[in-house]
């Protein structure tokens, strides 16, 4: 999934006629708290509600003032992962997209990014989840696959959180099968350290709500 993919069908960008006022007014609608600043294609920059708020600019046009302006952006064949990682980086609520000859082409939102991460996660597929908890060196991708695939059940996606400082990893699996009794079973016979399970609808709820409130509060960090 590229970032040309997930270009936001709605959200406008800014022109420098444009006054503070009508900016402030898109980022409520739109819920972003940045905006880009584009003349014609040439992309000029993002702007915030806080940049406006400071200048005491919302009844002028933007361009009258001599904005200090940063300019991130991602390439139209960014991956997701890339965009997700600017996003947290740079605490923005919208990421520029630009082709190769940096003409503007629209924007990324958080919220457009969180709904196409939904189903980069098979979040939305039937399964269960299951929490391992493992050292780096004990991590073997193909060893948890085969024991997985020995019980006739698939791999819908995995992700990997390790603490800082620590030689532990939590690995997150969501598996196409609700009853993870065998599974589990299997993964105790070869000794790795179930942390949780979660194969009922209202744990999958719970589980997913947490998950993304957790993710939320790391883009926004």
């Amino acid at each position: 999934m590229l970032a040309k993919d997930l270009i936001s069908d709605v959200v406008p960008a800014l022109r420098t006629s444009d006054t503070g006022l009508r900016a402030l007014n898109w980022m409520e609608i739109f819920r972003v708290s940045h905006l880009p600043i584009v003349n014609n294609k040439d992309f000029l920059g993002l702007i915030s509600d806080t940049d406006i708020y400071d200048l005491n600019m919302a009844d002028e046009a933007i361009g009258n003032h001599k904005l200090s302006l940063f300019s991130p952006y991602v390439v139209a064949d960014t991956h997701i992962y890339g965009v997700i990682e600017i996003v947290s980086r740079l605490k923005i609520t919208v990421v520029p997209v630009l082709n190769a000859r940096k003409e503007y082409l629209g924007l990324v939102t958080m919220t457009d990014l969180m709904g196409h991460f939904a189903e980069l996660t098979a979040m939305k597929n039937p399964g269960g989840i299951l929490v391992l908890e493992l050292h780096e060196n004990d991590y073997s991708l193909s060893q948890i696959a085969q024991i997985v695939e020995g019980n006739d059940a698939k791999i819908l996606s995995l992700y990997i959180s390790s603490p800082s400082e620590s030689m532990k990893m939590e690995l997150t699996l969501k598996i196409n099968r609700t009853d993870l009794s065998s599974i589990i079973q299997t993964f105790e016979r070869y000794n790795y350290i179930i942390k949780s399970t979660f194969m009922v609808d209202e744990e999958m709820d719970l589980f997913y709500n947490n998950r993304f409130e957790e993710f939320m509060k790391y883009l926004s960090m």
